[in-house]
């Protein structure tokens, strides 16, 4: 670790030890990553300072991740005045959950996107993890000798840990990211339980997903792509999560490297979602209103024009990436 990161990692730890009241908030629309972070940092916090007021402030949540628990009481805005926030896994400060974060009297980030929009008096980017979860643990190595880890923290950030590095398969999973997932293991995690939460549908769901699999479509390059209109979402009771995670039905299609999935929000926007194997498109991401990670990124567009034209782009990327790459699938 260099000495720069080394010190920032204590001015934060500092930073914490000192706050009363501390607030915790993250992305908005947020996955498991987003959750298992704010809850295991929550919850170390919680059982190593008893008596400070620690609190989570967010505005959404997930049904999808119901099973790790409530937030809890949320902050007065007196209270978000006086307060140390730290903000999760988010990027940008637009995207921020809390509608009160701006009030804060101090604001810590720890996030592991890359660091296009940089925020926060103290801010922690490792665009290298596989998670902001990774992170959270690797603060806890750091600085147990005070910070308290019990099961249900570890539990929340194995969530994290499983759901954004693809079951420990994308490439951001590094061989120090499956060490730090043994030292969760190693705190009495019931990953059986978890897996089964995260991953067993009902019969309703695996027949919906086999009409959906029929709308999939292919560009000329193997781009595969999905768009699920808000009327499709609503006639067949999808949430904005369920919908989103169709772009997991293109990932098994055999030389198709890029996938998008199109879902068409209330207000008419439509939220993307862009996965790829082997191929980066975050840079393809960040043009079009979003960013994320090189395989793993999210996008917005407002208008079929402007979501044809993205299917345009990443078309030319992955034809292009194939012309000069070999050895793909």
């Amino acid at each position: 670790m260099h000495k720069d990161e080394k010190t920032l990692k204590k001015r934060i730890f500092s930073e914490i030890r000192k706050s009363d009241p501390i607030v915790i908030t993250r992305h908005r629309r947020p996955d498991g990553d987003a959750i298992g972070s704010t809850y295991g940092l929550y919850r170390i916090l919680k059982a190593t300072y008893p008596d400070k007021r620690i609190y989570l402030d967010n505005t959404d949540a997930s049904d999808y991740l119901a099973f790790m628990g409530g937030e809890g009481e949320r902050p007065d805005e007196e209270t978000c005045r006086q307060a140390l926030f730290i903000a999760l896994d988010t990027g940008t400060v637009d995207r921020v959950s809390s509608a009160r974060m701006g009030l804060a009297k101090k604001v810590i980030k720890i996030d592991h996107h890359i660091d296009d929009s940089p925020y926060g008096d103290l801010s922690l980017v490792e665009d290298w993890r596989s998670s902001c979860c990774e992170m959270i643990v690797d603060l806890w190595e750091h600085f147990k000798e005070e910070w308290i880890m019990d099961t249900d923290a570890a539990s929340c950030l194995y969530v994290g840990m499983v759901t954004d590095s693809g079951r420990f398969r994308y490439p951001e999973t590094s061989p120090e990211a499956l060490r730090k997932a043994a030292v969760l293991l190693e705190k009495g995690v019931d990953k059986d339980r978890i897996y089964a939460h995260l991953y067993m549908e009902d019969f309703a769901t695996l027949r919906a997903d086999a009409s959906l699999t029929a709308k999939i479509r292919m560009t000329e390059n193997g781009v595969a792509y999905l768009h699920i209109s808000r009327a499709m979402r609503l006639r067949r009771k999808m949430t904005q999560e369920q919908a989103s995670n169709t772009v997991e039905l293109m990932k098994k299609i055999r030389n198709s490297l890029v996938w998008l999935a199109f879902i068409e929000n209330d207000d008419g926007s439509i939220r993307v979602r862009l996965r790829s194997r082997f191929v980066e498109i975050q840079p393809l991401a960040t043009r079009y209103h979003g960013g994320g990670h090189a395989c793993a990124a999210g996008a917005t567009v407002y208008s079929k024009e402007e979501e044809e034209a993205l299917i345009s782009d990443a078309d030319a990327l992955l034809g292009e990436y194939k012309r000069t790459h070999d050895g793909w699938l």
